[in-house]
């Protein structure tokens, strides 16, 4: 999963990123306003986390823009305003949620988790596909009773298989959403960890594989045919 955290306070948006990083998320960080607004326009993440006063353009401008073109992404505000008026003009600007500041990184982490959850597809912080199911708390993937040893970048891909289960997923999209930004990819990379996962989730146990390939689009998980 990929949080873009923008936030000018380099201490801070360094603490959140490496926190971040050791829950098994992939973070991309900007220090002002107009490359957060840039970042969050151009790219696609799964969550944004915004501090609300940036040089530039400040987070409410950055939140309103973000709703403007039609970008349904979570966005999570980090704010000193702790007024009931604020926290309305930060709601009412699109955001989903709102942490003041000083905050601990329990609480952030919650809030992020809540943020991600889809009711229709987690039970808790589990992710289920028939009886592979992934624990994006405790960071365990079990197939029934047998629990997977995934690396690191393992389950950050199956994680991001099924959260978007029964939709096919690009290579491109996929290396922007498991791999840091920065990260030098080659081109049959997603491939060795499709394949990698295939030998761990779905060629040790019996019945039809989970992972498949849909050529021309992409990688997508299901119980389908």
């Amino acid at each position: 999963m990929k949080i873009l955290v923008v936030e000018d306070e380099v201490k801070i948006a360094g603490a959140i990123a490496r926190g971040l990083r050791q829950e098994k998320f992939v973070v991309e960080i900007q220090n002002d306003g107009d490359s957060g607004l840039g970042a969050a326009l151009g790219d696609e993440y799964d969550l944004v986390i915004l501090d609300w006063m940036l040089p530039g353009t400040s987070g409410v401008d950055i939140c309103q823009e973000i709703r403007k073109a039609q970008i349904k992404t979570p966005i999570l505000f980090l704010t000193a305003k702790s007024q009931i008026r604020d926290r309305v003009t930060g709601l009412d600007a699109g955001a989903d949620d709102y942490l003041i500041k000083p905050f601990s990184f329990e609480e952030l982490m919650a809030r992020v988790r809540a943020l991600l959850r889809r009711p229709s597809d987690i039970s808790g912080n589990v992710l289920r596909i028939g009886n592979l199911s992934l624990d994006t708390v405790k960071h365990e993937a079990r197939r029934g009773k047998t629990r997977l040893k995934l690396t690191t970048t393992e389950f950050r891909l199956l994680e991001y298989l099924m959260r978007n289960s029964g939709r096919a997923m690009s290579k491109d999209k996929i290396i922007g959403h498991v791999w840091d930004f920065d990260t030098d990819i080659l081109p049959n990379t997603v491939e060795v960890y499709i394949g990698s996962l295939r030998r761990k989730v779905d060629k040790p146990f019996p019945g039809k594989p989970l992972i498949k390939t849909l050529r021309g689009f992409g990688y997508l998980i299901d119980e389908s045919d």
